[in-house]
């Protein structure tokens, strides 16, 4: 048997924190589902707010990915929009991972905490697993008529997403990116915490990539290695480029990558 280690993890106090207070929440079927909307929703404000500026603020329309497109899209479509995906997560999702939930074995919670180090190795390994299986899916929803017409047309009814529109999809599409996000950490078999930290930077991503704002402080322009918003948004508008929701290593391998100065030449 090994021997705890002389030193606690740094995260410690906060996972004994979280296990004491919250244990219950975090048996709880709902919690994915609920966890995957409310961060959703709570990650796009920032957004809503430049949003709404945009429409009275040059400088904001300026940042937009196609800058000269119009005013970004108005309250009452942010409305539509979330009563949609509010709508698909209380009559599909919400009951089908709870179904899931309910058919594995119980959760069972380690003592220890992650160190820090172990997080973020963790953080990027789910980042990168999910990458790969998106990559995988999505091109096979794009390359079988069937299955764009039935699961994945929906999402692109938005030519220049915003925000919100990240998860503006078909009942059956919400509930695979769940499956998918939620098999990426099964398979890298990560710590509760990690996984909480990956869904919530998976989420933050997935915002940023379709907010359809090129800002100066976003993790794209940071971290070369991702496409952010203008790849995405070179997607919606192109339907047959760049197909991996973050990183670009698997576009640039199958010769769907397309930079998104080649994309708003186009636009022109």
């Amino acid at each position: 048997m090994l021997n705890p280690p002389s030193e606690a993890p740094v995260l410690q106090g906060l996972w004994e924190a979280v296990q004491a207070g919250q244990r219950e929440v975090l048996l709880s079927p709902y919690l994915p589902a609920s966890y995957a909307f409310l961060t959703h929703v709570l990650l796009c404000t920032p957004f809503l707010a430049l949003d709404a500026l945009g429409s009275v603020c040059q400088r904001v329309r300026s940042w937009r990915v196609s800058a000269g497109s119009g005013p970004p899209p108005s309250l009452r479509r942010w409305g539509e929009c979330f009563l949609r995906v509010l709508s698909r997560y209380l009559s599909s999702v919400l009951p089908a991972t709870a179904l899931l939930h309910a058919l594995c074995s119980p959760a069972v919670f380690p003592l220890l905490a992650p160190s820090c180090w172990e997080l973020c190795v963790e953080v990027f390994a789910c980042l990168l697993v999910f990458d790969t299986l998106f990559f995988i899916s999505h091109v096979a929803m794009h390359r079988v008529p069937w299955l764009y017409r039935r699961i994945h047309r929906h999402h692109h009814r938005h030519h220049l997403p915003f925000a919100l529109a990240a998860q503006d999809s078909s009942s059956l599409e919400l509930l695979s990116l769940l499956l998918l996000a939620l098999s990426s950490s099964w398979l890298v078999g990560c710590h509760p915490l990690s996984e909480a930290v990956f869904h919530l930077l998976n989420s933050w991503l997935a915002v940023e990539d379709h907010c359809g704002y090129d800002l100066p402080w976003a993790l794209h322009r940071l971290l070369p290695c991702l496409g952010g918003a203008p790849c995405h948004q070179a997607h919606h508008a192109l339907h047959n480029v760049n197909y991996a929701p973050y990183f670009t290593h698997w576009d640039l391998l199958f010769g769907t990558y397309c930079a998104p100065e080649q994309y708003l030449r186009k636009e022109r």
